[in-house]
């Protein structure tokens, strides 16, 4: 709970406003850019199901995109067999969306 508070300056009754700006949910429709979608189980700032309801948005939208779960990691991948599969697939999601024409 205290990460709410402290990014949207309280809790949604106290930063209305603040909560509902930058909730996701509300720009869904706006999206079309693919996105690698990465989240750790353990991750207390930005929950896991949030993870799992964004990367849903995109499949039921038909936007390219990937999701990279790491069940014993939080909101930084810190193993160093993790953080080698994060590295991999983030360089592959790079290298397959930021190809230019022709190359």
């Amino acid at each position: 709970m205290w990460f709410p508070r402290w990014d949207f300056g309280g809790t949604y009754e106290e930063a209305r406003e603040a909560h509902e700006k930058w909730n996701p949910a509300n720009h869904v429709d706006k999206w079309k850019t693919p996105m690698l979608v990465v989240t750790g189980q353990q991750d207390f700032r930005v929950p896991y199901s949030q993870g799992l309801m964004s990367f849903t948005a995109l499949q039921e939208r038909g936007i390219p995109s990937q999701l990279l779960v790491f069940p014993d990691e939080n909101h930084w991948v810190l193993g160093a067999k993790n953080s080698l599969q994060w590295h991999n697939t983030v360089f592959a999601w790079l290298e397959r969306w930021l190809k230019r024409d022709g190359e």
